[in-house]
């Protein structure tokens, strides 16, 4: 049964106050944006006192400049490939701590917003040759990381239906755009179709959005995310400047100097910095794998 004016009720309990000293989670990681221009910014993210455990770049191999981080590398097939099986194996017979991996960035959408836009029978195909293969390693799978539009929910149903039983997934990855309530519902829906898989967001922001309003999204939501058990990871779009930024400026977690914002030195677990965040990308600055679909969704609950 679904109540959406009980849910309303409880989302307006959560609260929406900008944390002072906020605390950590274990479940959060980096969605890594390399800035050639400026490479001191990595080191932002790896300090002793980062609480980040994991990150992804979108590739099949970890990226240099963290390599000798405490973050835990997940590899990502983004597109079709043919070696991504071969790289990983690679790896995991090298001693690197290859646990999980992801699949497949935003399928459903296009270039322009850094989708891989391949078909959902041509992944099946793919995720059986180069991925289905890790499970006997003892690695665990990622779906298809689809967008929160509908035509994400129709493509991920579309893949499973020609993987016909043989796509062993592990945890469903998600994306979200927009406000709180419909990440909420997202999650949601989500989780009733594919309730024996855990849970990952890999990508999420309030975009284009002014300041007061993103920084309630990202407390809310962070506070929502550490509440639910079977949400067991998530990684905030955002780690980059807000000069480069393709989400708005204010959802990025560095300023255009490179200092931690309000909302970035929360997402490390630190207090407030006073920084403000100022804009300068232009409106087609694109990011690999980041989409600016928003979809509003009506509220769903369980009871």
């Amino acid at each position: 049964m679904h109540s959406y004016s009980l849910l309303s009720s409880l989302l307006l309990l959560l609260p929406c106050v900008y944390s002072q000293n906020a605390p950590s989670s274990p479940k959060r990681g980096l969605v890594y944006v390399p800035n050639a221009e400026h490479l001191s910014d990595d080191s932002i993210w790896t300090t002793d006192s980062s609480p980040l455990t994991w990150y992804y770049n979108y590739e099949s191999k970890p990226s240099p400049a963290l390599s000798n981080s405490k973050l835990q590398f997940v590899p990502m097939l983004w597109g079709s490939s043919t070696t991504f099986l071969d790289d990983v194996t690679a790896q995991i017979k090298s001693g690197a701590n290859i646990s999980y991996v992801l699949a497949f960035n935003e399928p459903d959408g296009g270039g322009s917003t850094g989708g891989s836009a391949i078909p959902a029978e041509t992944a099946a195909e793919t995720w059986q040759r180069e991925i289905e293969p890790l499970k006997k390693m003892g690695v665990k799978l990622g779906a298809p990381g689809v967008t929160g539009a509908p035509s994400g929910k129709v493509w991920l149903q579309n893949f499973f239906n020609a993987c016909k039983g043989n796509c062993s997934a592990d945890f469903i990855p998600i994306h979200w755009y927009g406000n709180f309530e419909g990440l909420a519902s997202h999650v949601g829906e989500v989780r009733a179709a594919y309730q024996n898989l855990t849970m990952w967001v890999t990508e999420y922001a309030y975009n284009n959005m002014p300041l007061e309003e993103t920084q309630n999204f990202y407390n809310q939501s962070s506070q929502f995310f550490d509440r639910i058990d079977y949400i067991t990871h998530y990684s905030y779009f955002g780690s980059f400047r807000s000069s480069v930024s393709n989400v708005g400026p204010n959802a990025a977690m560095l300023t255009e100097k490179g200092k931690l914002t309000d909302l970035g030195s929360w997402y490390l677990g630190g207090s407030a910095t006073g920084n403000v965040p100022r804009g300068g990308a232009g409106r087609n600055a694109v990011f690999a794998g980041s989409t600016v679909i928003v979809l509003l969704t009506s509220i769903w609950s369980f009871i």
